[in-house]
């Protein structure tokens, strides 16, 4: 993916435009529509996996179908994300210079506009995908150096000393990211103001020949954003936790943004990203310049589709199966009278749950113990992702793990030692699990109403080790037990977890 122009792309409100994937076209203007599923897509069934087919209108019955003009995939083939992925990686390591394999994100924009938040939903992402990533705050490096007691007039544009106090934590921060480059890491968001094209002129040169700049710009022009954005940012905030007077915090930080609004001045330098109104999650306009190789792509891609509506998304492995009884790896079997039990349960639960909620929908997979735990749940659209299908054990498929300990030694034990990175004979690995499921992470952050999971434990450890932030090498051993809904809160504030257990 190369733009050596500047791009606009158009996001269209996405409650008024459905779109199965974004597309850019190749002039240096182009639009991508993101948007969520319609109610009108209620009982429909869609295939969505590595390789899925398209959402397409038929004529005949004014409904949505799927175009199955896919080639021959068989069903348990590996599936082709994780080649790719490591393939592009690997050429732009190999053909770009020196300095573009270490990248560095410059967040730039005026207090309250979602710098942060933004910042940290890429780190998440950029890790989880297997990118050493790591999230570089210039506020707390000032804090550190200077304290918490700077008001309003600290952050002027005519103070000398601020000026000067603020750039000089601002290179500290942005040394200390270089380092740990050079130490291996690859991605740093470095996340501030950077409010002047002086400031970025001189982080520029710090990179010079080290890494390769992005600037993130976010800007946003809705003032009820803007002012709830504002009060969270005072209760939250470090900087105002000695500050016992809510107004007069709100005061003092609203000066703050007046200093900076000031002496802003726009991105046009560079390569840069531009977010304008996205925060909102109602549309809004993407701005690309010289953006160019496959993780400045996928980041672009990932910007694009997020948005930050708060909604629940709920987790759950499938009833009981019959191979759970007899302790065996993978298949297609039924669900156990237990898993009958609990199919109903939770139809029951997501019905008082999702009760007040105008829309949802239920993911399944194409695996029948998936498929008979959602059958009771009614009045949702409901869509089969082949991506959210259970790990592919192989060779091993069916066999318990005694079997493979006694007819397989070498692969029982490989598996033990490394379980992230093991991939089953003619099967997958978790790291395969991932790759297949970043089409699912990116239809859950575009969603704007809540979504329900039914599908198994190695596909939920992974999606749960996405929101929860966890380092790739817990996943294979994050708890996710049967018969329990794991409710994920997904909003401004972040990410908030409960549980619910709903049978032993």
């Amino acid at each position: 993916m190369v733009f050596t122009q500047e791009m606009v792309v158009a996001i269209p409100d996405p409650t008024k435009v459905y779109a199965s994937t974004p597309v850019m076209e190749t002039k240096s203007v182009a639009t991508i529509s993101s948007s969520q599923r319609q109610e009108s897509l209620k009982g429909l069934f869609v295939d969505r996996g590595v390789g899925s087919p398209r959402l397409v209108k038929s004529a005949s019955a004014g409904t949505l179908a799927t175009d199955m003009n896919l080639g021959s995939e068989r069903k348990n083939a590996m599936p082709a994300a994780a080649g790719a992925v490591a393939a592009a990686a690997v050429a732009d390591q190999m053909l770009g210079p020196k300095e573009d394999r270490h990248l560095a994100i410059v967040l730039v924009g005026l207090p309250a506009r979602g710098k942060t938040f933004t910042a940290a939903k890429l780190t998440r992402y950029l890790r989880w995908l297997g990118h050493d990533t790591k999230h570089f705050n210039v506020g707390k490096y000032r804090r550190l150096k200077l304290g918490t007691n700077q008001c309003a007039d600290f952050f002027r544009g005519d103070n000398p000393e601020g000026i000067e106090a603020r750039n000089e934590v601002a290179a500290l921060a942005m040394e200390d990211m270089i380092s740990w480059m050079q130490e291996g890491g690859q991605v740093g968001i470095f996340d501030a103001t950077n409010s002047t094209r002086e400031r970025r002129t001189m982080l520029m040169k710090l990179a010079e020949g080290k890494c390769k700049i992005i600037f993130l710009e976010t800007l946003c022009n809705d003032e009820s954003i803007i002012e709830r954005n504002i009060r969270l940012k005072v209760q939250q905030s470090p900087d105002y936790e000695e500050q016992l007077d809510f107004e007069a915090g709100y005061r003092d930080f609203k000066s703050r943004l007046d200093n900076y609004a000031k002496v802003y001045e726009p991105v046009e330098e560079g390569s840069y990203i531009k977010m304008i109104d996205m925060i909102s999650g109602h549309g809004g306009q993407i701005q690309i310049n010289n953006i160019s190789g496959y993780l400045p792509g996928r980041i672009v891609f990932f910007l694009v589709n997020t948005q930050l509506t708060p909604r629940p998304i709920l987790l759950t492995r499938h009833g009981e199966s019959q191979y759970n009884v007899r302790a065996r790896i993978g298949g297609d079997s039924a669900i156990s009278d237990s898993g009958k039990l609990y199919a109903k349960k939770l139809a029951n639960f997501v019905e008082k749950r999702l009760k007040s909620e105008r829309a949802a929908s239920i993911w399944t997979s194409t695996l029948q113990r998936s498929i008979l735990t959602a059958n009771h749940i009614v009045g949702f659209p409901k869509v089969q992702w082949r991506a959210l299908d259970e790990i592919n054990a192989g060779v091993c498929d069916g066999m318990t793990y005694e079997e493979v300990k006694r007819n397989m030694p070498e692969e029982y034990e490989s598996r033990k030692k490394d379980k992230l990175r093991y991939r089953y004979p003619r099967g997958e690995s978790y790291l395969d699990v991932i790759q297949r499921l970043e089409p699912v992470i990116i239809e859950l952050e575009r969603q704007r109403a809540p979504v329900v999971v039914v599908s198994h434990q190695a596909v939920l450890r992974a999606l749960y080790a996405y929101f929860a932030d966890r380092p790739l090498h817990e996943i294979p051993n994050i708890e996710v037990p049967l018969h329990t809904i794991i409710e994920i809160q997904m909003g401004v504030t972040g990410v908030q977890e409960k549980r619910y257990k709903l049978m032993d």
